[in-house]
């Protein structure tokens, strides 16, 4: 294949610039701790079964969020839509994230963004060891979706997917 770089070595920084090849959409995981909303902006989120219903994200263990979505036991998956991204930065950012946003609990109590593209609200069915993260299995308990396009990150950038 012309052009490939091949025979890379996986150090942090070439596994960063390779995996930033790879699209990916853009989420906010929410969930409640101690009355209050708690929440981060992620990437890495995938579904994992159908049967029973189940999805993953991952998280850094470096993250000082983590451990009280992890204390909650349930967690909402936000997918951002393509006009979010300033939503995005005040998730990836220190302060008060849930005074920049409207939202409402979901069923598990755990935040639903308003203008979220579409949602996944679980209850956490494990957590896993992953590197320098942590790999988290929900169950999904309930789900919802609006029409629009969402927000994706390529290569250390946001764009938009036209379809």
């Amino acid at each position: 294949m012309s052009g490939l770089h091949a025979g890379l070595s996986p150090d942090p920084a070439t596994m960063r610039t390779v995996m930033g090849h790879f699209a990916t959409g853009v989420a906010v995981i929410t969930a409640t701790h101690e009355g209050e909303p708690v929440g981060l902006a992620a990437n890495s989120f995938t579904s994992v079964s159908l049967d029973p219903p189940l999805v993953l994200f991952c998280v850094a263990t470096s993250s000082s969020t983590w451990p009280r979505i992890e204390a909650a036991n349930r967690f909402c998956v936000n997918f951002l839509a393509e006009d979010a991204e300033q939503t995005c930065r005040v998730f990836a950012s220190p302060g008060d994230r849930f005074a920049q946003v409207a939202w409402h609990p979901g069923s598990t109590g755990a935040p639903v963004l308003d203008d979220a593209l579409a949602y996944v609200d679980c209850e956490t069915e494990a957590v896993h060891a992953g590197g320098d993260h942590v790999i988290v299995v929900g169950r999904v308990v309930e789900l919802g979706h609006r029409e629009g396009k969402p927000l994706c990150f390529y290569r250390g950038g946001y764009g938009r997917f036209d379809q």
